[in-house]
């Protein structure tokens, strides 16, 4: 197996791409922490991960708050005595906001989960990486943080800024044998995309398991040679292809 003796943790893991990631990493001999605001739908997941016969545990965790980042750090190492892989998966968006719309509340939501999160959670792991001297790190950016769209400041701002932040990253630690790298998906089956789009969702877009499938390569052998990358996986929605290319406006 690919991850034999790995611990790894990832936030957002209770459901969508995160539930993918928590899953197949498992399946591969990791031991996973799962990260959520919901910690019975972490415990749901950390149950399916021990009926196919890995370790998992459910952690509940705000990631935009210091200190529920630092228990998380602490929760997993009292349980498993070492980090290797973080996933930066937990995110939040918002219907369709103009910036005129907009709360300050809403804009520190979507900033303070997914960029300040994302820096947090990084943040808190490296001590251990760095001792290790090995780790590999995944933030979840997405196709919104290469391109701007009306009505989607806050996640798209959030996003591009994921993607920055894993190159600044990538360049300060390759130098303790940790890799740094950015998933970028485009629009994918998700709780969140059907909250979100409700009806509008398309069908034939790419599933969780596709990005998990792109995250487990990323943090295996096979990807020791990739570091401060932002790896696009658009599926259809690429817009080399034209003509689906998908765009959505929720009220």
């Amino acid at each position: 197996m690919k991850l034999t003796d790995k611990v790894a943790i990832v936030t957002g893991g209770n459901r969508g791409i995160g539930r993918a990631i928590a899953l197949a990493f498992a399946r591969e001999g990791a031991k996973v922490a799962i990260v959520g605001r919901d910690k019975s739908r972490c415990d749901e997941v950390a149950a399916e991960v021990a009926k196919s016969g890995g370790t998992a545990i459910g952690i509940q965790a705000d990631v935009s708050k210091e200190s529920d980042v630092a228990r998380m750090v602490q929760q997993t190492k009292d349980k498993f005595q070492r980090i290797d892989i973080l996933v930066n998966n937990a995110g939040v968006n918002l219907p369709y906001r103009t910036v005129a719309e907009l709360t300050l509340e809403e804009w520190n939501r979507v900033l303070g989960v997914n960029l300040t999160g994302t820096f947090l959670c990084s943040r808190a792991v490296l001590p251990h990486m760095i001792a290790q001297h090995q780790g590999k790190i995944i933030n979840m950016a997405s196709y919104g943080g290469r391109h701007g769209a009306e009505g989607r400041s806050p996640y798209r701002s959030s996003k591009a800024a994921i993607i920055v932040f894993t190159e600044c990253l990538a360049a300060e630690v390759k130098q303790h044998g940790i890799d740094v790298n950015a998933i970028c998906p485009a629009l994918v089956a998700t709780d969140m995309l059907a909250e979100i789009m409700g009806s509008q969702a398309p069908p034939d877009i790419p599933q969780p398991e596709e990005i998990a499938d792109l995250a487990l390569f990323l943090v295996s052998d096979a990807g020791r040679s990739i570091s401060g990358s932002a790896v696009d996986a658009f599926g259809d929605s690429n817009p080399l292809y034209g003509s689906k290319t998908w765009t959505y406006r929720t009220e």
